[in-house]
């Protein structure tokens, strides 16, 4: 299994991940900070976030994580504890570097609302029409006799809509449980000399299911960055530094990490055969250098403090210091639950976990839809994601709440940092009419 799929393939459920925090200075987070009484939070009930997420690093399930409370655009709490690297003893902080995985999808698809509120495509367009390699697309039904795979017509092409909520009909390679994600794995889809290049392999294996009826997870995210590159005629990680990086001041985030931050950068770790830590550098890309493919679906590095601009900027309904990445209704489009209500949310891709009552999905987000049958302790409306070492965060319109946990280890969902985290966070929340 390559570099990857290792890596992506502790994000399958992305949704509930987790993890958080010694208390650090919050300065270097390049936001207003407030004390948290001022903007409606309990100290103490935060110190018990603290304790809880501590307690997981003490028993060496974590190197070490930082998270981050923010209120009414000031940061409320942030936390910095445990190690960036287990064998340089190097202590984790507010500028640490993590690899962020997954949590690349959300700027991607920023990226691809930036185009279409400028006119570029719109959400019902066939992909076809800015793909045409996608013109002619095969869906597998099963395997012959001699087991070779038996496909038909893809009954019309995806539309942009569906590649947004991952109902295309796409595979991704994360496990071998289904054969077209195998070819995804055979074909190394996510190793390909550059975006044209895995366009071209994903055109020749065939989609899983017809478009627009199943969700499951996919390589559409990295497709996505292919038509940032082709709808904008610049490279996708330059459009990303030019239209978001830049101007939200996100000096940390990108597809590698140059000569002087990699000292900066947590180490990734797996888990051992008897649940320690393990290596996981034989899974993980060197980020000294670019890379082959600029992944928008699991490529990049950021810290705590420039993704919490990012969400800032999406709390405030695209805008931040002055600096208007999206309109508000491009936000409120993104945020909005896109999924028909008889579709099957298919959590990860291989699993059957229906939960669209209370959990939909909208434009590279997840969207809680009815707080109290996803027995969620956030408001509706709140949209998240995770990646694959572990980051999660989510933003709460309702409540005016943005949270950023990051660590640095593949397969934590066990270790339900998320629902955690959110459970004591909103429990510190005394005064929310503040």
């Amino acid at each position: 299994m390559n570099q990857y799929f290792m890596a992506l393939a502790g994000a399958l459920l992305a949704f509930g991940v987790d993890g958080a925090a010694q208390a650090a200075p919050v300065t270097t987070t390049a936001l207003p900070s407030a004390p948290p009484a001022a903007e409606g939070f309990s100290p103490e009930g935060l110190k018990k976030l603290h304790t809880a997420m501590h307690a997981v690093v003490d028993a060496k399930a974590l190197a070490g994580m930082t998270t981050m409370v923010l209120r009414h655009g000031k940061v409320v709490d942030f936390d910095a504890y445990g190690v960036q690297s287990l064998a340089t003893g190097v202590p984790m902080k507010a500028d640490t570097i993590f690899r962020i995985y997954s949590q690349s999808k959300p700027i991607t698809g920023v990226a691809m609302m930036i185009l279409y509120q400028e006119g570029r495509w719109k959400l019902d367009d066939p992909v076809s029409k800015f793909i045409p390699e996608f013109a002619h697309l095969k869906v597998f039904k099963g395997l012959d006799a001699k087991g070779q795979p038996i496909v038909e017509d893809a009954k019309r092409s995806p539309t942009m809509r569906e590649l947004m909520t991952h109902t295309a009909g796409f595979g991704y390679g994360l496990s071998k449980d289904h054969w077209v994600d195998r070819q995804y794995q055979v074909q190394k889809v996510l190793e390909s000399d550059g975006l044209k290049a895995m366009i071209d392999k994903v055109a020749a294996i065939p989609l899983i299911t017809q478009p627009g009826t199943e969700w499951r997870y996919s390589v559409a995210a990295d497709i996505q960055g292919y038509l940032v590159e082709k709808l904008s005629g610049q490279p996708f990680g330059a459009f990303l530094r030019q239209r978001i990086f830049t101007p939200l001041d996100m000096t940390d985030t990108g597809f590698m990490v140059p000569a002087d931050k990699l000292a900066r950068l947590a180490t990734s770790y797996g888990v051992g055969p008897t649940g320690q830590l393990g290596d996981a550098s034989p899974y993980i890309d060197d980020l000294s250098h670019p890379p082959h493919m600029e992944s928008g679906g699991g490529g990049l590095v950021s810290t705590a403090g420039d993704y919490a601009r990012f969400s800032q900027m999406l709390l405030n309904g695209g805008e931040l210091e002055g600096v208007c990445i999206l309109k508000p209704e491009t936000v409120r489009l993104m945020r909005t639950n896109q999924l028909p209500a008889d579709l099957r949310v298919d959590s990860n891709g291989s699993g059957k976990s229906t939960f669209n009552d209370a959990i939909g999905f909208g434009l590279d987000f997840m969207i809680i839809t009815d707080p109290a049958k996803a027995h969620a302790s956030a408001g509706k409306g709140t949209f998240s994601w995770g990646g694959a070492a572990g980051t999660w965060f989510w933003i709460d319109p309702e409540k005016d709440v943005i949270f950023l946990g990051m660590i640095q280890r593949f397969g934590a969902t066990g270790l339900m940092l998320s629902e955690q985290s959110s459970q004591l966070t909103y429990s510190a929340l005394i005064h929310p009419e503040k």
